[in-house]
């Protein structure tokens, strides 16, 4: 990613309907309208790509209000953690404490060289696979590894440093009693189902957050009232799926999605940037997939709604009809998408190089990305309609993608 990109641009997707009237016939979505609006931050999981997302919110909190709610899968949930468990004075402050912890390790202190960047970044992840991380992970030292595929264990790792690093660093009362809804999804091992640990339905704690990260076989399944959970990232990387779900419907909704993993990219020519390239694809076609079919979904059920509202008026106080009407009516969505796009020298191992230099340069970008965004007020507004679901993407080439979701036929 460059430090400087040109001029904002609009680009309509071609697939998408244009709507019967007119864009600009409808009113454009006002700061002031995005200040009584819900406002959620969505954060993908990505190991150590997270500290893009500590960036993205330290500009997001010098120059916007307090988001309305957090939700996080896997290192977003750790990021979820630090920023709803804490005032927000301290919020960054505690973002950096935990990203430096988690670069400290003397196998992380190369240097910021772009030269050999990339041979420092492979030595930086082999240094994390083989000595751990400190405050998160270390390396089981079990002779029973010697036995393979067949030994009586369930990770390679221990996470009991991520437990003291949350019990110091997160304060889990605010999470349980604030008013900032949380929200964290990890996976039932026993039925392989998503599950979503909500802060309106119950009392968050560490396990909460270590379950959500567990990702195997590096980490150990969580135990939760008698269920063993996984990371969430193995369903779905994006928490976006359950915002939409359970949002307040009466409220105009306003998502900021921050992915890791860029669903575009060039074709590989090595095999290193084969891996890099399938890693992408992997953790980012899920995020693309969810917004677009619950966009398309919700579009839908705006459209019949204004097919209602053509009825007579002898048919539209029918019970039936205002039954539908209540359950189809809702206020416009507006999804912001920030995508994280790797540097030339980052390798398929980015996921797990915990360098300093490679968390700072990650923190800049996510800063910096977040900082155009708002710099850009025709992002939070819906230029196409006031109604159904708008999606925003950053595009590469530095443009703007605006498109209302087309109904599914």
């Amino acid at each position: 990613m460059t430090t400087a990109r040109a001029p904002l641009s609009k680009r309509s997707n071609a697939s998408s309907k244009k709507p019967a009237s007119s864009p600009s016939s409808h009113a454009a979505l006002t700061p002031a309208d995005v200040d009584h609006a819900q406002t959620a931050l969505v954060l993908q999981g990505g190991g150590a790509l997270g500290s893009y997302q500590a960036g993205v919110y330290e500009a997001l909190s010098t120059k916007y209000r307090s988001v309305d709610w957090v939700a996080g899968v896997s290192i977003g949930a750790i990021n979820a953690a630090l920023i709803v468990g804490n005032a927000p004075e301290y919020r960054v402050e505690r973002l950096r404490e935990f990203w430096n912890l988690v670069s400290s390790a003397p196998g992380q202190q190369w240097p910021a060289w772009p030269a050999a960047q990339s041979s420092f970044s492979q030595l930086s992840a082999a240094s994390a696979v083989a000595m751990g991380i400190p405050g998160f992970f270390a390396p089981r030292m079990s002779p029973q590894l010697v036995l393979g595929n067949s030994a009586p264990l369930l990770s390679y790792y221990d996470t009991a440093a991520l437990k003291a690093t949350l019990e110091r660093l997160v304060d889990f009362d605010r999470i349980n009693h604030g008013d900032v809804r949380f929200s964290v999804g990890a996976v039932n091992v026993r039925t392989g189902n998503s599950v979503y640990f909500d802060n309106t339905e119950c009392t968050i704690g560490p396990e909460h957050i270590m379950a959500s990260g567990a990702l195997p076989p590096g980490f150990p399944p969580v135990n939760i009232d008698g269920e063993d959970y996984w990371d969430g990232g193995i369903v779905s990387n994006t928490p976006l799926l359950h915002v939409l779900e359970h949002h307040n419907r009466h409220r105009r909704l306003l998502v900021l999605q921050v992915d890791l993993f860029n669903a575009r990219g060039a074709m590989p020519k090595t095999l290193g940037e084969v891996a890099s390239r399938h890693k992408d694809i992997q953790f980012s076609s899920r995020t693309r997939l969810s917004t677009n079919v619950i966009a398309a979904n919700l579009n839908a059920r705006q459209e019949l709604l204004e097919l209602l509202d053509q009825l007579p008026a002898a048919l539209k106080g029918d019970a039936k009809v205002v039954h539908a009407r209540e359950l189809l009516r809702r206020e416009p969505i507006d999804i912001v998408q920030l995508v994280y796009r790797q540097k030339g020298y980052e390798t398929a191992e980015k996921d797990y190089e915990f360098s300093r230099s490679m968390m700072q340069e990650h923190w800049k970008s996510g800063f910096e990305d977040m900082g155009r965004t708002l710099a850009h007020p025709e992002l939070m507004r819906s230029r196409l309609r006031a109604v159904g679901v708008t999606t925003y993407d950053m595009l590469d080439g530095d443009g703007l993608d605006v498109r209302q979701a087309a109904s599914p036929v």
